[in-house]
């Protein structure tokens, strides 16, 4: 009975292996054109390289860099250094331009006070008039720069506008009122260019 049972275990453990021998696949045929390769190196492991391959690639960048941002400077300097010499010339071509402007306005009272001179031989009261002919065309042609009188005599004294070189006890006009100009002030719109010179007025005691 066991001899029986053994020689069928044989039986079944050939049939197994005969099975498991007719699922092999055939062996490779060298004609077939078919080549067997190893699998490609990752390109970033190639590309990677050694550490020491990794510090040089940054050094060089930043390098790179710095040479740009050096470069970037200079040009940035030399861009402003054009402007500051630019605008120093545009500066002083205005001022000349605005001195210019000026005195263009001013010259004919320069030409009537020449002929005025040169007219020796008119009368005392003719050279008054003439003097006070160019008086009124030289307050005009302060007038088309822009430049005024400042309001003196009457008025409220204003330590803003008004210098007082003398205070007078007077009732001719109220207190602290301008008694006298001594001499005139001029501003330009806002602007002072210098003060009256005045006699202020105290109310007698």
């Amino acid at each position: 009975m066991g001899k029986t049972n053994g020689q069928s275990d044989i039986r079944i453990e050939d049939k197994r292996q005969h099975a498991d021998l007719e699922h092999e696949l055939p062996p490779a045929d060298p004609g077939d054109g078919f080549e067997e390769k190893t699998a490609p190196v990752a390109e970033s492991a190639k590309a990677a390289g050694s550490p020491q391959d990794l510090q040089e690639a940054e050094l060089k960048k930043l390098r790179e860099e710095r040479d740009n941002l050096f470069d970037r400077l200079a040009r940035l300097q030399a861009e402003f250094d054009n402007y500051r010499k630019r605008s120093a010339r545009e500066n002083a071509d205005f001022r000349e331009y605005a001195v210019a402007e000026a005195v263009r306005p001013l010259l004919p009272v320069v030409d009537n006070l020449n002929l005025a001179l040169k007219n020796s031989s008119a009368s005392p009261e003719d050279f008054r008039k003439g003097v006070e002919l160019i008086y009124k065309q030289l307050q005009s042609a302060l007038e088309k720069i822009n430049v005024q009188r400042v309001p003196a005599q009457g008025q409220q004294f204003d330590p803003r506008v008004h210098e007082a070189i003398e205070v007078v006890e007077s009732d001719q006009v109220p207190d602290h009122h301008v008694l006298e100009e001594l001499q005139p002030g001029y501003r330009i719109k806002e602007r002072l260019l210098r003060p009256a010179m005045v006699r202020v007025a105290k109310k007698p005691a």
